[in-house]
C-alpha cells in the first residue's frame, strides 16, 4: 500500500512511500547478517571509480538471503516479513523444524504463519520452490534458477514474475519479465507466485536529501561542463551536444551502442529477443 505524505513542506508535497506497517520493526536476525560487508561506493577492486555518482549513504546490514532452497521436503514456517534495504523486495523469515533460519524473498500473498516446502514432493502454491518440470503451464514463478543447484538469478526484484510458456525434453520455456523468451533446464528450481511489494515502482522519492541517503550523489549535464571535462562541455550560453552522435566523458557512443558480444555464450538459450516488438 502507498502513502501519501502531508505536504508540511516543498519538498514533502509530493512524496509517496511505502507502508510498511505490516513489516518487522525490530532488528534484523543477527545469525543471518554477512560479516565483514563494507560499502563499495562504486569502487572496483582496485579502489578506483567504476560507477559515477554512488557515495555517502546510510549504513546498511547486507542479509543472507537463501537462493537454492535446498531443505528439500522440509516444512518451513514463516516467523516475520522484513524490510531489507539492499533490494526492492521484501524478506520473509523461515523457521525449520531443527533449529535453521533462513530468509527469502517474500512473494505475493503470502503471510506470517504460513508453512513453505521446496523440492520435486512440495505442492504447487505459492512461496513454494520446484523443479520446472513440476509446475504446469501457464503457472506464474519468481526465483529462477538459471544452473541447476547454482541458487536464483532471474525474477527478483519487486512486482516481477516469469511464465511458464512450454515444456519440451529436458528444457523448459519461460517468459522473463523483459518479455524474452529463453530457455531454462527443467531440472531448475523456481518458487511460485509474484515477488511482492509491487507498489514499489509507483513511490516518489520527493526530495533530494532521500537520494542521498540511498547513496546516489548528484548528476551534473555534460553541457554543463568544462569542455576538458567532458566532450558536451564548453561553448556560449547554453549550447546543444554540437557534434554527430552524444558522447560519454570518454568519447565513446552514449546512445544504441550494443555492448554484448554477437557470439555470447548464453544466446543459444534465447528463443526470442526482448527487443523482438
Amino acid at each position: 500500500m502507498l502513502i501519501k505524505r502531508k505536504p508540511t513542506s516543498a519538498a514533502r508535497r509530493h512524496q509517496v512511500v511505502i507502508d510498511r506497517s505490516e513489516l518487522h520493526s525490530g532488528a534484523p536476525e543477527k545469525s543471518l547478517l554477512a560479516s565483514g560487508h563494507k560499502k563499495r561506493q562504486g569502487r572496483g577492486y582496485k579502489g578506483r571509480i567504476t560507477v559515477r555518482h554512488r557515495g555517502s549513504g546510510v549504513k546498511k546490514k547486507m542479509r543472507i538471503i537463501d537462493w537454492k532452497r535446498s531443505k528439500f521436503g522440509i516444512p518451513a514456517t514463516v516467523k516475520r516479513l522484513e524490510y531489507d534495504p539492499m533490494r526492492s523486495a521484501h524478506l520473509a523469515l523461515l523457521y525449520y523444524p531443527d533449529g535453521d533460519k533462513a530468509y527469502i524473498i517474500a512473494p505475493e500473498g503470502i503471510a506470517v504463519g504460513d508453512i513453505l516446502l521446496s523440492g520435486e514432493t512440495a505442492e504447487a502454491k505459492v512461496g513454494n520452490a520446484l523443479p520446472l518440470k513440476n509446475i504446469p503451464v501457464g503457472m506464474f514463478v519468481h526465483n529462477i534458477e538459471m544452473r541447476a543447484g547454482k541458487g536464483a538469478q532471474l525474477a527478483r526484484g519487486a512486482g516481477t514474475s516469469a511464465v511458464i510458456s512450454a515444456k519440451e525434453g529436458k528444457y523448459v520455456t519461460i517468459q522473463l519479465p523483459s518479455k524474452e523468451l529463453r530457455l531454462i533446464h527443467a531440472d531448475c528450481l523456481a518458487t511460485i507466485g509474484e515477488v511482492g511489494n509491487a507498489e514499489w515502482k509507483n513511490r516518489k522519492i520527493g526530495k533530494a536529501g532521500r537520494k542521498r541517503l540511498m547513496g546516489i550523489r548528484p548528476t551534473v549535464r555534460g553541457t554543463a561542463q568544462h569542455p576538458g571535462s567532458h566532450p558536451h562541455g564548453g561553448g556560449e550560453g547554453r549550447s546543444g551536444v554540437g557534434m554527430k552522435y552524444p558522447k560519454t566523458p570518454w568519447g565513446k557512443h552514449a546512445l544504441g551502442k550494443k555492448t554484448r558480444a554477437k557470439k555470447h555464450r548464453s544466446n543459444k538459450w534465447i528463443v526470442r529477443d526482448r527487443r523482438v516488438k
